[in-house]
């Protein structure tokens, strides 16, 4: 291990202590085209070297590939890691269905085979990754409890929830960290989910904290750059206009990024950061990478400090931003706001 680790926080009231960035590790099976396996094995290597240590995945990304591809690391550093996985969004033989279930049974049946698949007998953060209003939150908070209380799961997580379904489920069973998206393209969370994280001391994990790869700068050109399998061809912030648009809205970040001798990823991640210590929360974002080299550079950003200035030039962006951050926003907390 290195001696210039990154700081630690505490992932919600009396949980494990993890690095204040985490990896998302979605990218490595599936959505951003081919992966080089040996390169991703060493992204995951050197992200715990630097003091990353909270590893995200879910059952969903690449239907079980990414828990499978995770469970010789998870092996070999089961006592240095958290370990976080998912349930809750199902897919079938139909590549473009996506389907949400909550109920109790599929809990019981989602939680044996991530286990299964990771090779391990807990999971530190279990994700109810979508919600389904059609079922009870109680009732499936209550059945991922019974996990914690059975030993097979050791916190418990939500992912795209409002306050109010928030305060409900902790009123269940206290939950650890909640997992929605946050950068400085999406702050629909800063409606109620923030302010109630905070209030009962919830960590926050801000998942596409560089706004899928688009605050890093990177797509100029109206998305010329996406590769074939690449998600992000249908995303609406990525395509024709709107990328055009939201690409200009970048020119702060540039700026702000040179006046630092950073790069604008470690701008965003700094300023998702910052932003949530502001309201008094622990978080722990978990940009995704395959690539060491990315890897450094956004677990360097956790040692940038943005002014004043400069978070108050940063702050219109998202209300310019064009496009939702998915075609199909309906499984979101914004949608239930």
């Amino acid at each position: 291990m290195t001696d210039n680790r990154i700081a630690t926080t505490e992932l919600g009231n009396g949980g494990p202590r993890v690095g204040v960035q985490g990896l998302g590790c979605m990218g490595i099976s599936e959505f951003y085209g081919d992966t080089d396996e040996f390169a991703a094995r060493d992204t995951l290597e050197a992200a715990l070297e630097a003091g990353v240590t909270l590893f995200d995945t879910a059952d969903v990304y690449g239907r079980g590939a990414n828990e499978e591809f995770l469970a010789p690391f998870v092996g070999a550093h089961r006592d240095e890691i958290t370990l976080a996985t998912k349930f809750g969004i199902e897919r079938t033989d139909d590549p473009v269905y996506r389907g949400v279930r909550n109920d109790p049974a599929y809990i019981g049946q989602a939680v044996e085979a991530s286990l299964r698949r990771l090779n391990t007998e807990v999971i530190d953060v279990y994700y109810m990754h979508r919600r389904d209003p059609l079922v009870p939150l109680a009732e499936s908070v209550g059945a991922m409890a019974e996990l914690v209380r059975q030993g097979k799961v050791r916190e418990l997580g939500l992912s795209e929830v409002t306050g109010a379904e928030l305060r409900e489920a902790h009123a269940v069973h206290p939950i650890a960290a909640l997992q929605s998206e946050w950068s400085l393209f999406s702050r629909d969370v800063e409606v109620s989910a923030v302010g109630a994280a905070a209030e009962l001391g919830v960590a926050f994990v801000p998942y596409s904290p560089l706004g899928r790869g688009f605050l890093t700068g990177a797509f100029a050109d109206a998305g010329k750059e996406l590769t074939d399998g690449d998600f992000r061809q249908a995303q609406p912030r990525f395509t024709g206009e709107n990328a055009r648009k939201n690409a200009a809205l970048l020119e702060p970040v540039h700026r702000i990024a040179a006046a630092h001798g950073a790069t604008a990823a470690q701008v965003a991640l700094a300023w998702v950061q910052q932003r949530a210590g502001a309201h008094g929360l622990s978080v722990v974002p978990i940009p995704g990478t395959r690539k060491r080299s990315r890897l450094l550079e956004n677990v360097a950003a956790t040692r940038l400090t943005l002014t004043a200035e400069e978070l108050a030039a940063l702050e219109p962006i998202a209300g310019q931003v064009a496009g939702d951050r998915y075609p199909d926003m309906s499984s979101t907390s914004a949608a239930r706001e």
